[in-house]
């Protein structure tokens, strides 16, 4: 088991990191990992991970 202060450095670290983070995606999921580490019951279930790719490409790498 994590200890309660050690638990609470990362979530406040994963926090931080949300602030500063540019795209949805990875503030989404960095604050999705605070909640996990404060235990909390509003985190979202780690699958299945709904996303919608956008392509920018040519249609080959599909």
């Amino acid at each position: 088991m994590l200890d309660t202060e050690f638990k609470k450095q990362r979530a406040q670290t994963a926090r931080e990191l949300a602030a500063i983070a540019t795209d949805r995606f990875t503030k989404r999921r960095l604050l999705d990992l605070a909640a996990r580490y404060d235990d909390s019951p509003a985190r979202s279930p780690l699958t299945p991970i709904d996303l919608e790719f956008k392509s920018h490409g040519t249609g080959s790498e599909r």
